[in-house]
């Protein structure tokens, strides 16, 4: 077929034609620069549908990050020299697999890079939310502080409290790790059991329904990937199936939460805040969200290290390197993975 990708045709690696999508970190630009034909995004302007298209027709190796969608319509019109989408970033729900693998387009992400940094903000949250954190910011902010009290802002303390993981991954199990010092219980639930070592290192107990894991959880935190199965996960059944009180964070993926289950769980006062860092509609933020004194609404800076984004680059350059060698690169998207989304 004439869309094939041919690899005997690929180029040396100093004429391969990349496209960058974002503005990545000045080390990683400049190294691609030197190793790549490399086609950088000055502006940081996320590029539009059109744009995308038209790189992917003119390029050996696209370089989208997760904000980038790349669907299946797109694919077929890319040209047939595109043979390697390097994404940046550990998700791959952006891409559509399937269709790249139709094209005999190879995928890869940049995995494990962010796990200490994600799971260090999804614990911003644990703390933050409990503590109503963001409430006495606000207040101190506004000036109407008047000055301790013995029953001023009180939270609740997280040791003995039940926190909840909802996918126990590699974000998962660090934030298990991070949540054990501060006296928190470790219960969590995924579609396949950890061994007993891991559980028992961590000292997490598996509840293998969801629902049940809901409704003992003080805290719950997510960490799945955005499926089919897992979108709107959170809906207004199960999250009234939550303690009073209890609260929400979410650092995975806005679209596991049906937004309007959750906005009306806390406005009815089930819960008692929630802590997000990513939205179903970004960069737009519902209004009531940003109202409500006990949401923490930050703007996705899971990953936003510099250490971290750095060595996501690096890390994109190497998956290109080995691809462009002939080599199978070390992180990519495998089959099983393409078949199970």
């Amino acid at each position: 077929m004439a869309n094939d990708n041919v690899q005997s045709e690929r180029p040396a690696a100093s004429d391969l034609k990349v496209v960058v999508t974002r503005q990545l970190m000045p080390s990683v630009e400049a190294r691609m620069s030197e190793l790549f034909d490399c086609k950088l995004n000055a502006t940081d302007e996320p590029m539009t549908r059109d744009e995308l298209i038209s790189a992917m027709q003119n390029c050996h190796v696209l370089v989208p990050t997760v904000t980038d969608r790349i669907d299946a319509q797109m694919i077929e019109q890319a040209g047939p020299q595109l043979g390697l989408i390097a994404s940046f970033g550990a998700g791959i729900e952006h891409i559509d697999l399937p269709a790249a693998a139709a094209r005999k387009i190879m995928v890869t992400n940049t995995p494990g890079v962010f796990t200490d940094d994600t799971a260090d903000i999804a614990m911003a949250g644990i703390i933050g939310v409990p503590r109503r954190i963001r409430e006495g910011t606000a207040l101190v902010r506004r000036g109407e502080w008047t000055g301790w009290a013995p029953s001023g802002l009180l939270g609740r303390k997280l040791g003995g409290k039940v926190l909840g993981i909802v996918g126990m991954g590699r974000i998962g199990q660090a934030v298990a790790h991070r949540a054990r010092a501060f006296g928190l219980e470790i219960a969590y639930h995924k579609r396949k059991r950890l061994p007993e070592a891991i559980e028992s290192m961590l000292n997490a107990r598996y509840v293998e329904s969801l629902d049940d894991l809901l409704a003992e959880a003080d805290i719950v935190t997510l960490h799945s990937p955005l499926t089919d199965e897992t979108r709107n996960m959170l809906d207004a059944r199960r999250f009234a199936l939550m303690k009073q009180g209890a609260s929400v964070i979410n650092t995975a993926r806005g679209e596991l939460i049906d937004q309007e289950a959750l906005i009306e769980a806390l406005y009815s006062g089930h819960l008692a805040g929630a802590g997000l860092d990513v939205y179903p509609d970004e960069p737009n933020v519902d209004e009531r969200l940003l109202r409500h004194p006990n949401v923490m609404t930050l703007p996705h800076i899971g990953s936003a290290t510099a250490e971290g984004r750095e060595a996501s680059g690096e890390k994109v350059i190497a998956n290109i390197r080995f691809w462009a060698d002939g080599h199978r690169p070390p992180d990519q998207v495998l089959e099983a993975l393409i078949a199970a989304k």
